[in-house]
């Protein structure tokens, strides 16, 4: 949700009443070995993972900062944020030559029989993370689901999902479903301007552009999606007046960092058309096209190996038509 990695959060609690419920079946002797945590992503359902796999693992506990809250001095806090703890195994798509690879491949899938196999080391259980299982190629997923048939003794399995129908249904009904919903708008604000994020006003206006989400909210905060968010905005608003502007945000496709780049500026230029469609009745039908249109962009590039700089020319050249046919029409 921010710019740290779940298992460094300590002080956001995503979901108080999931918590709430996960510790009360702990607490009770009535955990279930595998959990489904389902909900649109950015809602902090790994930063919960991590927040679980420390209590399980027998981390100090801190009421302060939650149902699952733990100290982050705790040997057992830093061993976990070091990725040195023996009793949790953590599943998640692998960087190799700068990209990080697009599924979570069955070869890291099979750690997960000889993880469960062995006796905890340190804790009372062995807990893995997936994040993401909607990241596990085909294989990867037949390999989980043998584990899921077999539950581990003193074992734990917590598996964080943007995308549950995309799983086995074979998966799903092995889990218990934790489901984490949208935030208040107001939430949201409140954390932007807790971190120091945003201003009140700035706030309000970021937590309404992430729909609910603190996670896409504190990366709209950023400064690099916040530029690309005004520059998106102003080429929906007032055109494109200079086309060396657009060459130049083409440039910075290159490079290891070109892919999220294109990402974010695609993202944010989505988010602004859909504004415009919402706000503009008269011509609503146009935007509401275009909105359509470029929403495809994105999977079609990646999906398809195409060329990022003009894949953007072409958003562009539509959005350029759009504003002609909805001056027109209005």
């Amino acid at each position: 949700m921010s710019d740290d990695h779940p298992r460094d959060r300590f002080d956001l609690a995503p979901s108080r009443e999931a918590e709430a419920a996960f510790e009360d079946a702990r607490a009770r002797g009535r955990l279930h070995h595998a959990w489904l945590l389902t909900g649109p992503e950015g809602l902090g359902k790994a930063t919960f993972a991590y927040r679980a796999a420390r209590r399980l693992l027998g981390a100090a506990p801190d009421p302060s900062r939650g149902p699952l809250g733990a100290r982050p001095d705790d040997p057992v806090s830093r061993l976990i944020s070091a990725q040195s703890h023996p009793d949790l195994l953590v599943l998640e798509r692998l960087a190799e030559g700068g990209k990080v690879k697009k599924s979570i491949s069955v070869d890291q899938a099979r750690d997960l029989p000889e993880f469960f196999a062995k006796s905890p080391s340190q804790a009372q259980a062995r807990v893995a993370i997936i994040d993401a299982a909607d990241d596990l190629n085909i294989n990867a997923a037949n390999a989980l689901l043998k584990i899921l048939e077999e539950p581990p003794e003193h074992g734990v399995l917590l598996m964080v999902s943007h995308s549950p129908g995309r799983l086995l249904a074979t998966i799903r009904s092995r889990c218990r479903r934790l489901a984490f919903r949208p935030w208040p708008t107001t939430a949201v604000a409140d954390l932007l301007v807790r971190r120091g994020a945003a201003d009140p006003e700035q706030a309000d206006r970021l937590a309404a552009m992430a729909g609910g989400s603190p996670g896409a909210a504190l990366a709209l905060a950023g400064p690099e999606t916040s530029e690309a968010d005004q520059l998106a905005r102003r080429w929906v608003h007032q055109g494109l007046e200079d086309r060396a502007e657009a060459l130049a945000v083409a440039d910075g496709f290159r490079g290891a960092e070109g892919p999220a780049r294109f990402e974010r500026i695609m993202d944010r230029l989505i988010a602004a058309v859909r504004e415009r469609a919402l706000e503009a009745p008269e011509a609503g039908r146009d935007w509401a096209d275009l909105w359509t249109e470029l929403s495809e962009i994105p999977g079609r590039t990646a999906g398809l190996n195409l060329d990022r700089g003009d894949a953007l020319a072409g958003a562009l050249s539509a959005l350029e038509r759009t504003r002609a046919r909805a001056a027109l029409n209005g």
